[in-house]
């Protein structure tokens, strides 16, 4: 189990991104546009560098659901290969069998 204060903190990280993403996604177009004066793409890009650092979704780890895992985690199942083992050996994941050879 990850210590509380990591999930914690990665959550809030969520949150500030999904609270961001729309200005971040405007002033980060503005950058990009080539038709727009080199002043204001300038302006646009200083306006980026103050949002806050959380605020940008590369800073986001991807946690497991069940225990908070950082490591070995699988995006479609959201959750790590330990829990995934765990909870396919309890039969709670449809279709999954122990495998031995």
């Amino acid at each position: 189990m990850a210590k509380k204060s990591a999930i914690e903190k990665n959550n809030k990280r969520r949150r500030m991104v999904a609270k961001y993403a729309d200005r971040r996604a405007t002033l980060k177009a503005m950058v990009a546009d080539k038709s727009v004066s080199l002043e204001e793409r300038f302006n646009a890009q200083l306006k980026l560098n103050e949002l806050p650092r959380d605020a940008s979704p590369s800073r986001v780890r991807n946690r497991c659901e069940v225990t908070g895992r950082p490591r070995a985690f699988y995006r479609k199942l959201k959750m790590s290969r330990i829990s995934l083992r765990n909870l396919g050996n309890r039969g709670f994941v449809p279709g999954m069998v122990k495998s031995s050879w």
